[in-house]
């Protein structure tokens, strides 16, 4: 459970609940999220399941640095999971303040930067649960191998693995970004995605472990040969929907592949924040919050047209994609006891 006994620091959250940065005002709408993830997640979970989240969290948090309200929304979220991915991590000090307030039971690992261009500085986080998630000290970033893409190129933004076991079930995470803009000449996200996806297919087979692949792979429709790239490759890809705010884009996916026996999905979902934090209908209350972080030059200058770019704006306290989530199976102890019965 999330930590949330800052909120009784009056130095930082004012008593009250009629305004954004209250302490009641925070507490209510996590109790509204709560009630939501409850209704998605935890009372429809099963008992010795799994589940693993991914988000790509904008600009985490190398932009206008998020109020403090907008990280125990996050917290909560993630606090759902047993173990998630972080796409687009641009500052530890940001993670380390998530940390905080997912409590002493949450550790993470996080990778190095990917550097300037199209690597935008970013880089990928593993935060997970460890009452019920043990890390397999396997770690590491993807180097693909000559040829893989055009140009012998790597991706932009170097996929991040890590090893965990959760029960009996023992699987390997890998993180991706996939690069948005295309330019003729460089690969495509076909292409970023493939090679991904061969190398782990490849590794299933060989490690009888189920390799996960999971992030933001900025497919626009399942249709695409994007989406193909990782179905060619023996991936299972459940229908999460669409992980843009504007519900039309597929961009995020929770991909897997190994051993049918010990794969066995149980739910899937996306988080739709915006339905119980920074709604439509608190436009009005975030406006003059807005104005009075805004840095300088512009410090106190009003937003042309505020209702419109409201639902710019909350994004950078959130993020533009939503959370997405699969549950899996992990004690199959009745299966192989009951293999052992039929040995002679």
């Amino acid at each position: 459970m999330a930590f949330y006994g800052s909120l009784k620091n009056e130095n930082v959250y004012p008593r009250g609940c009629q305004a954004p940065g209250q302490a009641g005002w925070i507490a209510h709408r996590l109790l509204r999220l709560r009630a939501m993830l409850n209704g998605q997640i935890t009372s429809k979970r099963r008992p010795n399941s799994l589940i693993i989240g991914s988000w790509n969290i904008r600009h985490f948090d190398g932009g206008r640095k998020r109020l403090n309200e907008s990280y125990h929304y996050i917290a909560e979220i993630i606090d759902h999971f047993d173990v998630c991915a972080v796409q687009e991590v641009k500052d530890l000090e940001a993670v380390e303040k998530l940390m905080r307030l997912l409590g002493p039971n949450w550790d993470y690992f996080v990778n190095d930067s990917s550097g300037a261009g199209r690597g935008n500085h970013e880089r990928m986080a593993f935060l997970y649960n460890r009452n019920t998630v043990r890390f397999r000290n396997l770690i590491g970033e993807l180097v693909l191998p000559k040829d893989a893409l055009p140009n012998d190129e790597q991706l932009a933004r170097t996929p991040f693995f890590a090893a965990f076991q959760a029960g009996w079930f023992k699987f390997t995470l890998c993180s991706a970004h996939i690069v948005f803009k295309e330019e003729d000449g460089r690969p495509l996200r076909e292409d970023e995605i493939g090679a991904v996806a061969s190398i782990l297919a490849d590794r299933a087979k060989d490690t009888g472990d189920v390799q996960i692949f999971l992030g933001d792979m900025n497919i626009d429709k399942r249709e695409d040969a994007s989406f193909k790239a990782l179905t060619d490759n023996g991936f299972e890809v459940p229908d999460i929907g669409p992980t843009s705010l504007g519900g039309t884009k597929h961009y995020d996916q929770i991909a897997f592949a190994g051993p049918s026996h010990v794969s066995h999905m149980l739910g899937h979902g996306v988080i739709k924040w915006q339905e119980a934090v920074f709604r439509e209908d608190e436009v009005a209350d975030y406006e003059q919050v807005a104005m009075d972080i805004r840095e300088t030059p512009n410090t106190g200058k009003p937003y042309s047209n505020w209702a419109r770019e409201y639902s710019s704006w909350r994004t950078h306290e959130m993020s533009d994609h939503l959370p997405v989530w699969i549950e899996l199976e992990v004690d199959y102890s009745n299966n192989y006891l009951a293999g052992i019965t039929t040995l002679d």
